[in-house]
């Protein structure tokens, strides 16, 4: 026949296993919160590596925009000098 200490022992172990399970998962969710917050920086920092990279390339955009602009400028200006050149020898 179980004595009453042998009952309260009975429930502190049952009250010590639930204690530990517990904590067992609070740590396990502490890592994983852990884990996403790592994810989370990881995330961050590519985001800033790919938008500064796209802030380069839409810069290099624009200048390549601008240098087409101005060749195509300059190639209009040799062919009206060219048709000019033409048209004044009559071919």
């Amino acid at each position: 026949m179980a004595t009453p200490i042998d009952a309260a022992l009975k429930r502190l172990e049952g009250a010590l296993d639930l204690l530990e399970g517990t904590i067992e998962q609070r740590l396990e969710g502490a890592f994983h919160v852990a884990g996403l917050e790592n994810e989370l920086h990881r995330l961050g920092t590519d985001r800033s590596q790919l938008a500064q990279s796209l802030d380069a390339a839409e810069a290099r955009t624009a200048k390549l925009e601008e240098a087409n602009r101005e060749v195509s400028r300059r190639l209009v200006t040799a062919m009206e000098s060219i048709r000019s050149v033409l048209d004044r020898q009559g071919a």
